[in-house]
């Protein structure tokens, strides 16, 4: 078949190495000019490591491991340690890849099939389903057909948005914002993670340290707030003013460094929740189709193992329909199991009162004796 993916994230280059090597005729198109690879480390995890071996890549991933310390540690308004978050609360088990996000980009980028057709500033703008083809305009004028189009372009799905409605029928705000920056001059040299957080009731504000990098990270909670999810600039004065008047421990210089940053990551946490993935001759798969959030860590292993399952579906099935309801049966566990998990995350890392910050890290003490 001849298939569009839009999106060129982890779902849509995945999608676009499984179904090209099973011989369709695969284009990607990605609404930016380069691969998007800001952001915190991510994880291979579960089933997703069996997928990537399957896929011919988990010796790469391997190769890119990033040496974990065990914990996380959590520092006072100073920035002396008051407790310590153990990795196996989070972790499925010891054999889980944390690997920095460029990094796994440029795997799968380079496992790409050379007939995959990879295109930059380039997206949807319109598509028709006439239920034998699926009728595409492009941003840029371009008008083709397809046999499939495969929604891989994130929460703020716009093939979503296109074919099964507005963001907000399906958006679950779960009352969070989250912020990742560069933050050079945090960082150290080494191969060791370390990660430290201070919390203020509702807010935090921390350094992430892999390798020779150092990233700010920030989440808050707060009710939904108005703003253009692509205006740089405004994400930037709602992170400010979130943090406004905080001089305690390293919040100035982090919240500088993410001003600073051309590509700073800001955006509300929030799950999709559809009754379906798929309509005619279009469906959806990673964020797109299931966002379970960053607090539950599995974004990207739900986008190997989903890429992957509709691959093989699509394989074993005569017609789409047939093959989209079975990728759905087969995929919809692992991401209501991911978005069950990440319901407790705001309360374990940015809870909303001093007594609920002190509560917790009580927890976290008595559970390293």
């Amino acid at each position: 078949m001849k298939i569009l993916v839009s999106g060129a994230g982890a779902a849509g280059l995945c999608a676009g190495i499984d179904l090209a090597r099973a011989g369709h005729a695969v284009e990607i198109v990605e609404r930016a000019n380069h691969l998007r690879v800001n952001g915190s480390p991510i994880d291979v995890r579960g089933d997703a490591l069996e997928t990537a071996e399957q896929m011919g890549i988990l010796d790469a991933v391997r190769e890119r491991r990033i040496t974990m310390t065990e914990r996380t540690t959590f520092v006072d308004r100073s920035g002396a340690a008051v407790a310590s978050l153990a990795m196996q609360e989070i972790n499925e088990s010891s054999d889980d890849i944390e690997l920095p996000r460029e990094d796994l980009m440029i795997i799968l980028r380079d496992a790409l099939p050379e007939q995959v057709d990879l295109r930059f500033e380039e997206s949807i703008a319109a598509l028709v389903d006439d239920g034998g083809r699926v009728a595409v305009t492009f941003a840029s004028g371009r008008e083709a057909t397809y046999d499939i189009v495969i929604g891989a372009d994130g929460v703020h799905s716009a093939v979503r948005r296109l074919v099964f409605g507005p963001e907000e029928e399906f958006s679950e705000p779960l009352g969070v914002y989250v912020a990742i920056a560069d933050a050079p001059g945090e960082a150290t040299p080494g191969d060791t993670r370390a990660t430290e957080i201070l919390n203020l009731p509702g807010r935090f504000a921390g350094v992430a340290r892999y390798r020779d990098e150092a990233l700010a990270i920030f989440e808050f909670r707060s009710d939904s707030i108005d703003h253009d999810h692509r205006d740089l600039a405004a994400q930037k004065r709602v992170l400010a003013e979130a943090f406004a008047g905080i001089e305690d421990w390293k919040v100035p210089e982090l919240i500088e460094a993410a001003q600073r940053d051309p590509e700073l990551y800001f955006d509300a946490i929030a799950q999709i929740h559809l009754p379906t993935w798929h309509r005619g001759r279009v469906v959806l798969i990673g964020d797109a189709a299931h966002c379970a959030t960053p607090m539950a860590g599995r974004g990207t292993s739900l986008a190997l193992l989903g890429a992957w399952t509709l691959a093989e579906e699509l394989g074993r099935h005569d017609d789409v329909e047939s093959a989209f309801s079975a990728y759905e049966q087969r995929q919809r566990p692992h991401a209501a199991a991911a978005q069950e998990f990440a319901r407790g995350g705001a309360d374990l890392v940015v809870p909303a009162t001093w007594d609920a910050i002190e509560a917790r890290n009580t927890r976290l003490r008595a559970a390293q004796l």
